[in-house]
């Protein structure tokens, strides 16, 4: 044998053991493979997401300051005309921009006054549709004066609802907010209390036409069903699509009202929702939660959902005006706080024009709704870092935003409803 097969031998060995090698890694990586598919198969999760449809990815800014829109359309969506819905059209008739579902609209209202004349009202409403080019859709709940107070009715609600009419002409601010459905492929739960309902149902509906084969739970909360929004409309999705669940509950049904046997597309319960609910009818899987509704639901259902061991990570939620939610992570309090660092102590916040101070702790939230808890009125909107009403000048001091606000408020001023102090602060409200 000469040197060169004796060379040749050599390289076909290490070739030879190159080969095995490749071999063996590219059959323990299938094997792993195998045993993950059938893990997502066997809790229904998408080994390969799609990729999100473009409809999701809606453009940073669709549009900056006011644009002008007419209401095309004005129609009731409950038995007693407390709700209606209004479709908006663009007056300059340019296509729309996308939205994220469960994203809101800022309205800016001329509302008539007790003393003639007319004032500003900044308000913000969700979407309550699926995205469409050629128009919106919010659907507004008649706020009346509370029972037993001198509080009076709400404002902008009772404008739309007694003022604005077709042909009416409305100012917005375009689509944001960061409460909105995911893009995955994981199953979904969707709880809606009251007025609530309004994202849910712009979630449904884009879900149902995006991802029709996702699985969605919707759980709709109200009183009775006089008060339930879209009914036929929800018993007919229902009844269209296999992979809709839909379940209404009634804390406060009225006598004669059919319980949880009432035939149809839709299961009714005689209960408010709650986890003794959803732990008795939900499967066992990786559900992420949205829920909107009023304050005393979500700090209810919100623990109860992490007792339950629901990761907080698949939590979601969004309340009406105000809201603390108590959570049991404490990574969690401190941002539903908006404050990074529990060692920063207590601050100093004095009211220039209120002529009050007060001392702000880590856990008290956001300096509007400290402003609120000593009796400082405050103007606010959104509630959400959007609308820009709360704007109010920083005489001294330093504040600091657990995340950028939508709203980019003027130098030398910060938006109350988003910020904490990160300094004594003096605030000019």
């Amino acid at each position: 044998m000469t040197s060169l097969h004796l060379l040749l031998w050599i390289a076909g060995g290490v070739l030879l053991q190159l080969a095995l090698y490749v071999c063996i890694g590219f059959w323990r990586h299938w094997q792993a493979y195998r045993a993950l598919r059938t893990a997502a198969e066997e809790f229904e999760i998408a080994v390969h997401p799609e990729a999100a449809p473009e409809l999701m990815q809606p453009e940073a800014a669709a549009w900056t300051g006011h644009r002008t829109f007419h209401v095309e359309r004005k129609v009731p969506e409950d038995a007693t005309a407390q709700v209606c819905s209004f479709y908006l059209v663009p007056e300059d008739q340019k296509p729309l921009p996308p939205f994220l579902p469960g994203q809101f609209l800022t309205f800016q209202f001329d509302v008539p006054s007790q003393t003639g004349g007319t004032q500003p009202v900044i308000r913000c409403y969700s979407l309550s549709d699926a995205p469409h080019p050629n128009h919106y859709r919010i659907s507004v709940k008649r706020a009346p004066a509370p029972v037993g107070s001198q509080f009076p009715p709400g404002l902008s609600s009772n404008y739309l609802h007694d003022h604005v009419n077709v042909g009416s002409q409305l100012q917005l601010r375009a689509p944001t907010g960061h409460f909105h459905i995911d893009q995955s492929d994981a199953p979904v739960v969707l709880v809606g209390g009251g007025i609530g309902i309004t994202p849910m149902l712009s979630m449904l509906s884009w879900c149902l036409t995006a991802q029709p084969g996702r699985e969605l739970w919707l759980f709709y909360g109200v009183r009775n069903s006089a008060e339930l929004v879209m009914q036929a409309q929800l018993q007919a999705l229902a009844a269209q699509h296999a992979n809709f669940h839909l379940h209404l509950c009634l804390s406060n049904p009225q006598a004669g009202e059919a319980g949880v046997h009432q035939p149809g597309p839709e299961q009714r319960h005689r209960s408010r929702v709650d986890v003794a609910l959803l732990r008795r009818l939900l499967p066992l899987k990786p559900y992420h939660f949205y829920i909107c509704g009023p304050t005393p639901m979500l700090r209810s259902l919100v623990p109860a959902l992490e007792d339950w061991g629901v990761p907080e990570g698949r939590i979601h939620f969004e309340a009406f005006g105000p809201a603390s939610i108590p959570r049991k992570n404490p990574a969690t309090v401190r941002q539903a706080a908006l404050q990074g660092d529990d060692k920063q102590g207590a601050v100093l916040v004095t009211f220039a024009k209120s002529g009050q101070q007060a001392t702000w702790e880590p856990g008290m939230g956001a300096l509007l709704d400290f402003a609120e808890s000593h009796g400082i009125a405050v103007s606010s909107g959104c509630r959400a870092g959007a609308c820009g009403s709360c704007q109010t000048s920083i005489r001294t001091g330093e504040v600091a935003y657990a995340q950028a606000p939508d709203f980019d408020p003027e130098p030398g001023s910060c938006l109350l409803c988003v910020c904490t102090p990160k300094s004594a602060v003096t605030l000019e409200a």
